[in-house]
């Protein structure tokens, strides 16, 4: 049987984001004379069997470095499975009793892409997020650390000794660029999907279920005891984010003579009025009692009752009557509201250099960017498109003037290939393949880059192109000054558009 991947009751909503379940890995260690790096962050308990030697002496289920004759310390880097916001960190140095490091100190850092190894160790960016803790052997120590978006944990152990198992425990904060244009299991751990309750945790944990990659034995899925009498056991998951269900996967390999008889779920979005009111069985039913067969992989979808047009965000797994799988999955596509709502808490989460250039398609000034990105936290997408509105109409104009040199000319095809050029080019479909038109725009377009120094900018999205040139020849009547607040107004105007698109649809 696996253990669970939190420490206990208390941290029931936090995950272990640094477990190999979850895709962790540790990249560096300083020194690891006695025991291997990779043991830290095994999903399973540490055990210890006394005077098994190796050639380096007893062998230890964790990562031991040799005996320090000098003033140093000792150190390990982590990259977690999943990027989340770490609460606590548990330094387990369980069967180290007389090589336990006497003290700890633990950094985070959140890095974009896959550094090298030699960059993070030289790493300007890591954050001490604790202070310097006192350890006692053979002891789950807690760290706590004020919450922080991660993607990289260094622990540093003063001056050497043995840590059997790191537990660095948290939110996962899912990076939204990774769902653009992707159906998403929206039940997924690694997604930010979790267990919000179960029925039955007796032979193994439910949040085994929703874990990634396929179970490699029996213990390594969601079992529960026998039940005697009526009901059913079940667990109650809350969705990485808000969407419609397009398929169920559910799988009972290693289950040969425990699986369940039948499934059946029931799910409902918690925006809806009256949600805490209704208990979970009697939600509306995504998809009706179906049976199923043992050491199976299972796939259910439209054909076989499943609601795919209702969007919900709490789904509850009905095992009928009782039993064991070894995987779930819930594949469907987040709603437009759910992946604004994921991809603004992960951006005001960022560190400011990346919150403002994760927002660098939707307007090429960087001062834009950068005061924008350091206004976070925002609310929701109107308080983001207002607060970007009043950045961008209070712009030095030398910033406008840098920012128009992100736009093409109305009529004028992109021919870039940066997010820029396909905002331009989604923007301007109202412009028809005219000759005619096209004519008068270049026409007025030279006119008007004559009369003021700097391109025609309009709002092109819902505008038809005939609409576009008349607002042109009006604005070629305008004083320069005035001019300025209206191309202002309207790179407000384009720039919420971009904000909108880029949250609620993952490109600007």
């Amino acid at each position: 049987m696996l253990p669970p991947m939190t420490a206990g009751p208390d941290d029931a909503h936090l995950i272990d984001l640094a477990s190999r379940a979850l895709g962790g890995s540790v990249l560096a260690a300083n020194d690891e004379t006695f025991a291997e790096k990779e043991n830290l962050i095994k999903v399973s308990a540490p055990v210890f069997t006394p005077a098994t030697m190796g050639p380096r002496g007893q062998i230890y289920d964790g990562w031991e470095t040799r005996r320090r004759r000098d003033e140093g310390s000792d150190w390990v880097i982590v990259r977690l499975g999943v990027p989340g916001v770490v609460h606590r960190v548990v330094v387990d140095t369980a069967f180290f009793l007389g090589n336990y490091p006497a003290e700890c100190s633990i950094e985070t850092c959140w890095l974009d892409g896959w550094p090298a190894i030699d960059e993070l160790i030289e790493l300007p960016y890591w954050r001490m997020k604790a202070e310097r803790q006192k350890l006692e052997g053979g002891t789950a120590n807690v760290v706590e650390i004020p919450p922080t978006l991660a993607t990289h944990v260094r622990l540093t152990i003063h001056p050497d000794g043995g840590v059997a198992r790191l537990r660095v425990l948290g939110e996962v904060v899912p990076d939204p660029r990774r769902w653009a244009g992707l159906t998403v299991d929206l039940a997924a751990a690694d997604n930010g999907g979790a267990v919000l309750d179960a029925s039955d945790r007796f032979f193994s944990p439910p949040e085994n279920a929703i874990r990634p990659g396929h179970a490699v034995t029996m213990g390594d899925g969601w079992e529960t005891r026998r039940r005697r009498g009526g009901g059913c056991d079940w667990l109650l998951l809350e969705l990485a984010a808000p969407g419609e269900i397009r398929q169920f996967y559910i799988d009972t390999v290693h289950f040969v003579g425990n699986s369940p008889g039948a499934v059946r779920l029931t799910a409902i979005d918690s925006a809806d009025p009256g949600f805490a009111d209704v208990p979970a069985e009697d939600w509306p039913e995504l998809l009706p009692r179906t049976g199923i067969q043992p050491d199976t992989r299972h796939w259910f979808g439209r054909d076989a009752g499943l609601d795919t047009e209702r969007t919900v965000d709490r789904v509850r797994v009905e095992l009928i009557p009782d039993g064991g799988l070894s995987r779930l999955r819930l594949w469907g596509v987040p709603s437009a509201d759910g992946r604004s709502a994921v991809g603004l808490r992960w951006w005001n989460l960022l560190p400011v250099r990346d919150a403002a250039r994760q927002i660098r398609s939707c307007c090429a000034s960087t001062v834009w960017a950068a005061t924008l990105a350091e206004e976070r936290p925002v609310a929701d997408l109107d308080a983001l498109c207002a607060a970007s509105e009043r950045i961008t109409l209070t712009l030095p104009w030398d910033e406008v003037a840098a920012a128009l040199a992100g736009h093409p000319r109305i009529g004028q095809a992109p021919t870039g290939k940066g997010k820029e050029a396909a905002s331009s080019r989604r923007e301007q479909v109202g412009v028809a393949a005219d000759p005619e038109l096209a004519q008068a725009l270049a026409e007025g377009n030279r006119a008007y880059e004559e009369r003021f120094d700097h391109v025609y900018l309009v709002r092109a999205a819902g505008r038809s192109g005939q609409e576009m040139l008349a607002l042109l020849n009006e604005r070629l009547g305008n004083d320069p000054t005035v001019e300025r607040d209206v191309v202002r107004q309207q790179l407000a105007e384009i720039t919420s558009l971009r904000l909108r698109r880029l949250w609620r649809e993952g490109e600007a």
